[in-house]
């Protein structure tokens, strides 16, 4: 996922491992996504879900729309 962000928005991943059932997008700091304890079941977010998410979180984005 993180490949595919990087790729699709051009923007700087970081990957940080958690704990088991753990998956979270953070952008400056910010929780954007959060799986939950579905995670745990392997239900994930999707990733359009999560490309959506990030993308309008991201300052460009937000520069754009205002």
């Amino acid at each position: 996922m993180a490949a595919k962000i990087k790729r699709e928005l051009n923007a700087d991943v970081e990957m940080v491992h958690g704990r088991y059932g753990e998956f979270k997008v953070i952008v400056d700091g910010e929780t954007i996504i959060d799986g939950g304890a579905k995670v745990i079941l392997g239900i994930m977010p999707s990733a359009k879900e999560i490309i959506e998410a990030v993308r309008s979180h991201l300052p460009e984005a937000n520069n754009e729309a205002g």
